[in-house]
């Protein structure tokens, strides 16, 4: 198999948080949408919202706002249901990414179980293709994952690196393991690669490292940990920390092949 191409690895910044601070006092502030019109200019290249069933932090007003005054791209996550289907074609994100929701849940826990929901997520996945959005799954990083966003044409995936950030010694070698042979799958079926849930500053680089992940998306982190250092700051940390652990791999590619 050719060896992957190392390519610029994105930044997306889920803003969720800020609205859950927003929304524990009422009122609009801390505004979602001027910490969106930030991300830029510490290093990030998209903004994420997460727009859930019982609108516990992102408001349809906030996908609104995000959409028509923000320049970045926007990472529309969203159940895979009849409603949200139509809030996307509405909107016409840049991006869609599909992820499992439960209503008693108080974040992603898990991929979406493509395997058991190929049916039903075909239409969602039909139809936001029909209104040019980028579509990715959020699943686990397991090969029969894959293999079903493959057979529904999904263009992107995103891995879940949950299990990852919370496991400790050897239990976390063997998740980085994991997820580095499903990236490398991903690849090999055309599809692709993101990563995110639970990186921090100290996790990051090993999933940064990755030669076929180019994305990395990133909030509630970045946003407890801007109530110390400022959102920018955060951010551009873990631009730089993406990046110093993305060098190595460039400098690998520029050395001439022996003969």
């Amino acid at each position: 198999m050719a060896r992957a191409s190392v390519r610029h690895q994105r930044l997306g910044v889920n803003i969720d948080h800020v609205a859950t601070l927003r929304n524990a006092r009422g009122g609009s502030h801390p505004d979602p949408l001027r910490a969106a019109m930030s991300i830029a200019e510490g290093g990030g290249e998209g903004v994420t919202a997460h727009l859930r069933e019982d609108r516990r932090h992102i408001t349809d007003r906030d996908i609104d706002r995000l959409k028509a005054e923000c320049p970045l791209p926007l990472n529309f996550e969203m159940a895979a249901t009849g409603e949200m289907l139509e809030i996307a074609r509405r909107v016409r994100p840049h991006a869609a990414c599909l992820v499992p929701e439960k209503r008693e849940e108080r974040t992603t826990e898990s991929g979406l179980d493509v395997v058991r929901v190929e049916d039903s997520l075909r239409p969602i996945v039909h139809g936001l293709g029909e209104i040019g959005c980028r579509v990715s799954l959020f699943i686990d990083p397991e090969p029969a994952q894959l293999e079903a966003a493959a057979r529904l044409g999904a263009p992107v995936v995103e891995l879940h690196t949950g299990t990852y950030c919370e496991a400790v010694g050897d239990a976390r070698a063997m998740e980085l393991a994991r997820l580095r042979r499903a990236a490398a799958l991903a690849m090999e079926l055309g599809i692709e690669c993101h990563a995110g849930h639970g990186l921090d500053f100290a996790t990051v680089g090993p999933v940064a490292a990755i030669p076929e992940i180019i994305e990395l998306n990133i909030g509630h982190y970045l946003v407890g940990e801007a109530i110390f250092a400022g959102f920018v700051p955060t951010i551009a940390r873990m631009r730089r920390l993406m990046d110093e652990a993305r060098a190595p791999l460039g400098a690998k590619a520029a050395e001439p092949e022996a003969r």
